[in-house]
């Protein structure tokens, strides 16, 4: 039986979403107080953690960013603020998805579902996973597959977020063909997502933002209308 942890200050919403769950079979816990819930995440294991924003004492940001920090445990906000801005600030602090109130509770339960299975597939899919190369290397940059970090050729080490990793391997791994912003958005957010193809334009100007070394042209090249690609060295096209 999976273990939700409901973390939501408006008491009435807040058990409305826990019956709706226990009806569906799912074990709950319910925290109002946002530095509450931080605790309770930590010291407990969830399966999946439904994450309101506004909160006393500690926002959702904070707590999935502190969550993030030491646990994979998968994150639903739930917020009423419904901006690109908003949206990418989620995902950026740790959020696996979003949802916008008000929600219908058949949209957060299938959205809980869906995170819940794309878990399930990732831990099926490392169990049989072969050894990952060491080290790729593209142009001048060096990668360190195992950590993420990103060597530039003027000596510069990047840290990228996991979205950002995915999204520049993604790139390389299909050098010198173009990748649709939809294809983008399957790869790294899950074809259950949601999410708006914009949030992969924003995330592409995060990503240039840290590898491109300043009056060099970037590695990440815009198709327009289409989206993204990068090119080997001798391609001068």
């Amino acid at each position: 039986m999976p273990k939700i942890l409901i973390v939501e200050d408006e008491k009435n919403l807040a058990r409305f979403v826990e019956l709706e769950l226990q009806h569906e079979g799912y074990e709950t816990v319910v925290e109002n107080n946002g530095r509450k819930a931080l605790d309770r995440a930590l010291s407990e294991d969830f399966d999946a953690i439904l994450l309101d924003l506004m909160l006393p004492d500690l926002n959702g940001l904070e707590i999935a960013r502190r969550v993030r920090q030491s646990k994979t445990t998968p994150i639903i906000m739930m917020t009423a603020r419904d901006s690109v801005i908003d949206r990418v600030s989620g995902l950026d602090h740790g959020a696996d998805d979003y949802i916008v109130k008000p929600f219908a509770i058949e949209e957060l339960l299938a959205r809980l579902r869906a995170v819940l299975r794309r878990v399930k597939i990732e831990k099926d899919a490392s169990k049989n996973k072969l050894p990952r190369q060491k080290v790729v290397k593209f142009k001048d940059l060096t990668i360190e597959t195992a950590n993420r970090i990103v060597h530039r050729g003027d000596g510069k080490t990047v840290d990228l977020t996991k979205r950002e990793y995915n999204l520049l391997m993604t790139l390389i791994e299909n050098k010198n063909n173009v990748v649709g912003r939809d294809q983008l958005l399957n790869k790294i957010w899950g074809p259950e997502s949601n999410i708006e193809t914009n949030v992969v334009e924003v995330y592409v100007r995060y990503l240039r933002n840290k590898i491109d070394i300043p009056g060099q042209p970037s590695y990440i090249k815009t198709v327009r209308g289409t989206g993204y690609m990068v090119r080997d060295e001798e391609d001068n096209a």
